[in-house]
């Protein structure tokens, strides 16, 4: 995908917000190339604007925040991945409250109704964010890596001491199939004690078994149990798809993560585009444009923005 995308059609998403618990309607319209994706809070006496990039991150706690003259939009992570996927680089996204909705957990239902709505090319290639030299951030246990690849791709390894999860590991090749397939269905997670804790103190108001999976003491709660064995570090690449879209760029890169979460996510993001040594963005000419539309060829962008970096 080298031209820039929109989507094709506006669609409207409502649900309920995780930690508010109020339904949130939100609004998806197409946008002109240039414009990025930008989240427009509508509840409030006048309409805040506010970019979904790294600089505008403000908590990482519990989800992705993004905010802007103390106005937020939170859990942006899922909803992001899906953008991803789908290749979305414009986007307006009109929403009246303080949260993306949870939906079922997962990215699913972000990623079906873009399918239904339809992707539209826009005049203007893309610029993507080529890795040339190798990228390491470190906190604590958690650490991740960032080396040259012809493709954006995620490892991503897991540690918990509970018989539910243990070890788990999953490398992907991130494209729209591959996320639709194997990522985009994986729910958020939480343990029982956590939950109860954060119900205690005001927070996971909307929390429920329809929008995460609960882990018990030995057990999954959710009576229909988990979507996939590996369902855990499957939710964990989708959080980081999300996560390190903030870059603002397509990355050409292959990410290698170790009990990672949304806090070092956010600081390998803020460590790339603090190092410009180590990456090149590079665009296509118009006759680039032409020859990949007479090759046809599927890997023609990749191959020819890793030559050009």
């Amino acid at each position: 995908m080298i031209y820039q995308c929109t989507i094709a059609h506006p669609v409207l998403i409502s649900g309920i917000g995780l930690h508010s618990g109020n339904r949130i309607n939100m609004t998806l319209r197409p946008a002109e190339a240039g414009t990025g994706i930008l989240f427009h809070r509508t509840d409030g006496e006048r309409p805040i604007t506010i970019e979904a990039i790294s600089a505008n991150v403000v908590d990482t706690r519990l989800a992705t925040v993004i905010g802007k003259g103390g106005v937020t939009v939170s859990t942006i992570e899922h909803l992001m991945a899906a953008l991803t996927a789908f290749g979305i680089d414009n986007l307006h996204i009109d929403i009246d409250g303080p949260e993306v909705p949870i939906m079922d957990g997962s990215a699913a239902p972000f990623a079906e109704a873009l399918e239904q709505t339809g992707v539209r090319s826009l005049p203007r290639s893309r610029k993507f964010l080529a890795v040339r030299k190798p990228i390491t951030v470190i906190d604590g246990e958690k650490r991740i890596s960032l080396i040259p690849s012809r493709f954006f791709r995620i490892t991503f390894d897991i540690a918990f001491d509970h018989p539910c999860i243990s070890l788990q590991h999953k490398s992907i090749k991130c494209s729209q199939e591959v996320f639709q397939k194997d990522i985009a269905a994986a729910r958020t997670f939480g343990f029982f004690k956590e939950v109860e804790y954060l119900k205690a103190n005001g927070l996971a108001r909307g929390g429920s078994l329809d929008n995460a999976v609960v882990v018990g003491e030995d057990n999954i709660l959710n009576p229909e149990g988990l979507r996939f064995q590996d369902e855990f570090v499957r939710h964990k690449i989708l959080d980081s798809i999300g996560d390190f879209s903030l870059a603002g760029y397509p990355i050409l890169g292959h990410f290698k993560a170790y009990k990672a979460g949304h806090d070092i996510n956010h600081q390998m993001v803020e460590k790339i585009l603090a190092s410009p040594e180590c990456w090149k963005l590079v665009e296509f000419s118009e006759a680039d444009l032409k020859a990949a539309l007479r090759s046809g060829a599927s890997e023609f962008s990749s191959d020819l923005a890793l030559s050009k970096a």
